[in-house]
């Protein structure tokens, strides 16, 4: 199989890790070889974070070079213009709709970019859903990057069940129930 390139990138806070993980599990279940890389930035203080997945018969590196993403999952509006470059041309970008200001934005040194989406999808084919109202209608809104892993998850040629089976080993007993949820309702969007 040859090699497929994913990145996650968000705001610190949003989950990119615990995504990483699971994404990283699938892969590994399936039995690839696996390369995951975290890059933190700013993470703690809602900077911009960015991992990258690797998945493929033989992965020699853990990086993703501009131009060689298949997918881009992207947790907010600026990251995913922050990493388009990154992404293929035929490749998908998984978006949640959703605007974070960024420190620069708050005390107006900038101001947040007007109509992300539509130069997104001017760029690339984009998928795009407002998760965090989807998982806040669910109860918890901490889990809509399991929303954005299940619309990701149609684009990566694994069942269902082994993405349900993965998430369950991965997140923490008492939330593996509304994760569960959550990423059927991305599936099945």
């Amino acid at each position: 199989m040859q090699t497929k390139n994913i990145i996650i990138a968000g705001v610190g806070g949003q989950g990119t890790l615990l995504t990483s993980r699971i994404l990283g599990g699938i892969a590994r279940r399936a039995g690839y070889d696996v390369k995951v890389s975290e890059v933190h930035g700013m993470a703690q203080r809602g900077g911009s974070v960015v991992t990258y997945v690797r998945y493929g018969d033989s992965v020699g590196e853990p990086l993703v070079e501009e131009g060689q993403a298949d997918i881009l999952i992207a947790f907010e509006q600026l990251e995913a213009l922050r990493y388009i470059h990154f992404l293929k041309k035929d490749g998908v970008l998984v978006l949640n709709d959703q605007q974070i200001f960024p420190a620069a934005v708050i005390t107006g040194v900038v101001s947040y970019p007007d109509d992300i989406v539509s130069e997104l999808k001017k760029r690339r084919k984009v998928i795009a859903i407002d998760a965090r109202s989807k998982a806040a209608e669910l109860g918890n809104v901490r889990v809509f990057n399991s929303i954005i892993v299940g619309m990701a998850a149609k684009s990566m040629g694994f069942s269902k069940e082994e993405w349900l089976l993965v998430i369950r080993e991965t997140v923490r007993a008492d939330m593996v129930e509304i994760n569960e949820k959550a990423f059927l309702l991305g599936y099945n969007s």
